[in-house]
């Protein structure tokens, strides 16, 4: 589809609206200050005497010009006579505008926009010049944002060229203008990488199963050149702004995939063509100080960045050789984000409690259990955290290290040198501490040392994979620790999953769905809640209808009753009563007291809980 510019407009026919079943409105002008105050005024929104205020203040200004009427109005903060007490805001003034002129509002969410594609469809120069920005391509009509819904002559003559309906949504002037900058920033750096140094030609060296090459295609990306470099700036401050977790680089034969996680949900962001996602993997590898002449093994590196807003924030990088080329995966730790208050994490008070209880004993063992992605590492962070003050020495071994923390001693394993957790854990002894957080107890050796801490007076905080709290004394029998040093260290375990939370903007109340709820609490009972909070969907949450996760959490606090099922041979379900009898909630009263609560539904919960043993 060929991209229209800025100076064709003046080639076409000005009568050519006419032939447009889309009326006019107000003959294709700007909107002027004078023009919205008045319309506000009759709308109700507005007192006549600010209006007049406003106006006036404006006059021997000239700064004013240059901004759009409803951000100068925003920006003035007027009192909202519909909502009292409440100034008029930019988004409040953008859905009048909406209203007032018949068009749909839209929230501007940049996952479901197809960069690439919607970029080629005119060209910026003429976006800019009518402050519009296409949103969405398909085979009979194309949308576009505007924020001068009465300014329509570009719309008649992207119809005649475009050969397409086109379709009007009215978006606030503060989005028009940062996602002008971004999407064409973004496709003019892509563009200009591939035109530069070709299509298809693969980086020498690169580890590929499956690789066409084109004869005649000669050069290669270079890793500094400018376009890769704001290329990966723009990527990272994207996934900053976007919540994401993890940022995938995905190397395909034609077409490469970005793609973010957000909220545990992987969306696609953007593709780029083989030999800019090369450069872009190189560029992100030379930051983590990783070897990049090295595709053909597994490496592992770190990048400590900022935020647009000022914060620091780290990335763990992890690249592997693939059929297609290197994939690269980086995951973000933000301090805000990992770092939270026990009540953040989602403890209900009791639960809490019971963790305070755990973590403040003098010495023994606590363990946190869960599958990949449940949250572990989040909650020791938070619980180091809360635990760490200037009398303790807390220290940690950890492979990798997950975010540099100034109040911890970190250290990190290295197997190629025989640094190894139970090396990591015997070093630690040395050094005189109260507190140790072991990243992951994998095989015995580290077990038998983690022991040997918590016999020896240390408070040693770790990890496991298993499906409950129970099961983490059979998983430590099958690591080879016997039974009688499990049952003279271990303090307590926590099983947890992490949950999508239901957004606070959007969420509705509907009747409570007793079957979902039977098959979530089977076999226990406890009281029902009448009604239920349901996802709707908004602006806010990319009509999904969750914004956030929590997690869910079962608590087996070890007592000296539970001391005496902890045999060479236990059985798991006479553990499991005698923790119900003394308190532990399972993982699934857990989750239903969060339906209940309206954090999140019984689908969501559903997906994340173990099967039921029979």
């Amino acid at each position: 589809m060929p991209t229209i510019k800025a100076d064709q407009i003046t080639r076409l026919p000005r009568n050519l609206g006419a032939e447009s079943s889309t009326p006019r409105h107000g003959g294709g002008h700007k909107l002027t200050l004078s023009e919205v105050l008045e319309h506000l005024v009759e709308d109700g929104l507005l007192a006549e005497p600010e209006a007049a205020h406003l106006k006036a203040g404006v006059n021997g200004r000239e700064k004013h010009h240059d901004l759009h009427p409803l951000v100068f109005i925003a920006q003035q903060k007027p009192n909202n006579l519909k909502t009292p007490g409440k100034p008029l805001g930019l988004e409040a003034l953008t859905m009048w505008l909406a209203q007032r002129t018949g068009l749909e509002y839209q929230r501007i969410d940049p996952l479901t926009v197809d960069m690439a594609a919607v970029t080629e469809v005119v060209s910026y120069a003429y976006a800019y010049r009518y402050r519009i920005l296409p949103l969405a391509i398909d085979a009979d009509s194309a949308t576009f944002a505007t924020c001068e819904p009465y300014l329509t002559d570009w719309e008649y003559d992207l119809k005649t060229l475009l050969g397409k309906r086109i379709v009007r949504v009215v978006v606030n002037p503060l989005e028009i203008n940062r996602y002008l900058l971004e999407f064409y920033g973004l496709s003019r750096s892509v563009r200009g990488a591939a035109d530069t140094h070709g299509k298809n030609e693969p980086t020498p060296g690169i580890f590929n199963f499956e690789q066409l090459v084109e004869l005649g295609q000669q050069g290669t990306l270079g890793v500094e050149d400018q376009p890769v470099v704001q290329l990966v700036d723009w990527l990272l401050q994207y996934a900053f702004g976007q919540r994401a977790s993890d940022i995938h680089l995905e190397p395909r034969r034609e077409q490469g995939n970005i793609r973010f996680r957000i909220d545990g949900i992987l969306h696609q962001v953007y593709q780029l063509p083989p030999p800019v996602m090369n450069a872009v993997t190189s560029r992100i590898k030379i930051l983590g100080r990783m070897d990049v002449a090295e595709r053909r093994r597994p490496q592992d590196g770190r990048i400590k960045t900022r935020t647009a807003g000022g914060r620091e924030v780290e990335l763990r990088l992890s690249t592997m050789p693939t059929a297609f080329g290197e994939k690269c995966v980086m995951r973000i730790f933000d301090p805000d984000i990992v770092v939270k208050s026990f009540a953040q994490l989602g403890f209900s008070p009791r639960e809490e409690k019971a963790w305070e209880n755990m973590i403040k004993r003098p010495n023994g063992i606590v363990l946190v259990t869960g599958p990949t992605g449940s949250g572990k590492t989040t909650t020791l962070y938070s619980t180091l955290k809360y635990l760490a003050r200037p009398e303790l020495n807390v220290c940690t071994v950890e492979d990798p290290i997950e975010m540099v923390s100034p109040e911890l001693n970190q250290m990190q394993v290295q197997a190629g040198i025989g640094l190894t957790f139970a090396q990591g854990i015997r070093t630690l002894l040395r050094q005189d501490p109260d507190i140790i957080m072991v990243g992951e107890i994998r095989d015995l050796e580290a077990a038998q040392m983690a022991i040997q801490a918590a016999l020896t007076g240390h408070l040693v905080l770790s990890t496991l994979h298993t499906n409950d709290a129970p099961s983490a004394i059979t998983r430590l029998l099958d690591i080879g620790i016997p039974y009688y040093l499990i049952q003279s260290t271990l303090v307590g375990i926590m099983a947890q999953r992490l949950v999508r939370n239901l957004c606070p903007h959007c969420k509705e109340s509907a009747p409570l769905d007793e079957t979902l709820w039977d098959n979530l609490l089977n076999p226990w009972v406890i009281d029902k809640p009448d009604t239920m909070a349901v996802p709707k969907g908004c602006v806010e949450c990319r009509h999904t209808g969750y914004l956030g996760r929590s997690g869910i959490f079962e608590l087996l606090a070890v007592t000296s009753n539970l001391r005496r099922l902890f045999r060479a041979d236990p059985d798991n379900v006479q553990i499991r009563q005698q923790a119900s009898q003394e308190g532990m909630l399972p993982l699934r009263i857990s989750a239903a007291y969060q339906v209940a609560a309206g954090v999140t539904t019984i689908e969501e919960v559903l997906k994340v809980l173990p099967p039921i043993e029979d």
